[in-house]
């Protein structure tokens, strides 16, 4: 640190510290005072930085951001001054924040990008937004506590009459798709022949409500499963259509988004139907991977359909791990348990007993087949689909199960 000796001069000198976070403070403090924008508040601060964050994130975070900064952040924090925003300061403002966890999440994230740009200038050394722990989501809105099953996904349709609309729920819930991928669909990504969808970009709202085309959320192009319920949606949707015009289109040839959708099917009667209250169409998503998990793919295959930056974020929608208590006591009651005489196995045979147990192999049972009239292990029929090798979904040779 700097010091002033009897003279005058400046001098450095060392110090020690019991942590490192005390000497980031101590130094900040020094830094600030040199700079002369040290005593800028957070407010003043976004006026002069939020467009290089705006500039840096897709539309929709901006747009949430804006809010989250406008709602929650700037209240709370807008006039402190950027070197006296610690740790503690922003745990206590988070306290007053209203909405969800993932909106608090939202809102510091906001709060650390401005505070990251600080640090970049110089205004403060070290971002102490970084040091607060980020609120847990909660487990009562799990993916997979939104997902449908697969009697709700039939009667959902079943309530939108045939028509675009029914068309643009079936591609959200037979796909995966996000909303604004399916808005920006063309013809052209349509491969009938080799029954795949490729989704290379996105529709988003803007400030103003314009929407926006852009790379996917991922920024990666995928390609999605045309399945047999799906099928026919495809083929009625590109009738009497050119190439480039849209697949998922309304009624008289716009842009058909998760808004007007709402509208024009009733969604609030949707979700009385369905007793879901809290039924959005973004969890027609959630229904398509957690189904698959179901139904035995693997996390890199439906990362790679969904489109999910990593396997964390692809495996909240497993349920692998909901029957671990059930399956652990298992193994403590078998393990505990005296030993127990195994019946000894009849090997003969009759062949009357054999030709029943045969019939019975060979007929669908109701626990293992699925309502839409395919087996368990490929509920969207999706027979001799593969993901390859990591470079997107292709055709397999030869025949398998659901192959994702």
């Amino acid at each position: 640190m700097t010091v002033t000796d009897l003279a005058g001069n400046k001098q450095h000198r060392s110090r020690m510290f019991l942590t490192l976070a005390e000497a980031k403070r101590e130094l900040a403090k020094e830094v600030s005072g040199r700079n002369p924008n040290a005593g800028m508040t957070l407010t003043q601060w976004h006026e002069r930085y939020w467009p290089a964050i705006a500039a840096s994130v897709r539309v929709g975070t901006a747009r949430g951001y804006d809010v989250s900064w406008r709602k929650r952040v700037q209240p709370t924090l807008g006039d402190k001054k950027l070197e006296e925003i610690t740790s503690p300061l922003i745990e206590s403002a988070m306290v007053s924040w209203a909405g969800s966890p993932s909106i608090k999440v939202d809102s510091l994230a906001v709060l650390s990008r401005l505070l990251d740009g600080a640090r970049r200038a110089r205004i403060i050394d070290y971002n102490p937004a970084r040091e607060v722990k980020r609120p847990s989501q909660d487990t009562s809105t799990s993916p997979t506590s939104r997902a449908l099953t697969v009697q709700q996904i039939r009667k959902l349709l079943e309530l939108i009459p045939a028509g675009v609309y029914r068309r643009y729920a079936a591609a959200l819930v037979f796909t995966g798709m996000r909303a604004g991928e399916a808005t920006a669909q063309r013809v052209r990504d349509a491969e009938l022949e080799q029954n795949i969808l490729r989704i290379s970009r996105s529709f988003s709202p803007g400030k103003n409500g314009e929407l926006i085309e852009q790379s996917p959320k991922s920024h990666k192009e995928r390609e999605a499963p045309i399945t047999k319920q799906l099928r026919p949606s495809v083929i009625e949707a590109i009738k009497g259509k050119e190439r480039d015009d849209l697949l998922w289109a309304g009624p008289n040839g716009g842009r058909l988004t998760a808004r007007n959708f709402r509208r024009a099917v009733d969604w609030e009667k949707i979700k009385t139907e369905l007793h879901r209250p809290e039924l959005r169409v973004h969890d027609l998503r959630h229904t398509f991977a957690t189904i698959l998990f179901d139904a035995g793919a693997s996390a890199p295959d439906v990362q790679a359909v969904l489109g999910h930056s990593s396997l964390q974020v692809t495996e909240r929608y497993s349920r692998a791990r909901e029957g671990v208590a059930r399956r652990a006591g298992s193994v403590l009651d078998g393990l505990f348990e005296p030993d127990k005489p195994k019946p000894k196995k009849n090997t003969k045979k009759s062949s009357k007993t054999s030709g029943a147990k045969k019939s019975r192999r060979s007929s669908a049972s109701p626990n293992l087949a699925d309502p839409f009239g395919v087996p368990f292990n490929d509920p969207f029929g999706t027979a001799g689909y593969s993901t390859g090798h990591g470079n997107g979904p292709r055709m397999a040779q030869g025949r398998g199960g659901l192959g994702l």
